[in-house]
């Protein structure tokens, strides 16, 4: 009885350990809209710390524009504080253009519609919490 009572605590341990685990990852989805054109594709990239923000990207990919939007997913991202942008590589060289001030020549965004004043936006203003299956629109 004593065997079957240890074995009975063991499986139900490793049961609600499995869904602990599977409940902390979730999805973030991406739709960008209002490109300016269906040329090119679009460059997203999600950060997961301000140290990082623009320069590392956690996860990265990029997507193919239909009707001047386009749409990704970030599968199993697990729970915490992250950031989106993208950029519209509309002569499709991949990389961002920029004029000889350094001047974004192609359109870009950050989660939250985060916008910089004579600079790149803030970590602050385009991060956002995860902790649950989120879906994010950015307007170009």
């Amino acid at each position: 009885m004593n065997t079957l009572l240890r074995l009975l605590v063991i499986v139900l341990v490793q049961i609600f350990s499995t869904q602990v685990d599977a409940q902390t990852t979730f999805n973030v989805t991406v739709t960008v809209n209002d490109l300016d054109s269906s040329d090119g594709k679009v460059f997203i990239a999600l950060y997961a710390s301000e140290a990082d923000f623009l320069e590392n990207s956690y996860q990265g990919t990029t997507s193919i524009i239909t009707d001047k939007t386009c749409k990704v997913v970030f599968t199993d991202i697990p729970q915490g504080v992250y950031a989106v942008s993208i950029f519209h590589d509309e002569n499709d060289n991949g990389k961002m253009d920029t004029n000889f001030m350094g001047i974004p020549k192609e359109d870009y965004g950050c989660s939250n519609d985060a916008s910089g004043f004579m600079g790149p936006p803030k970590w602050k203003d385009a991060k956002f919490d995860l902790n649950q299956n989120l879906e994010i629109a950015i307007n170009l």
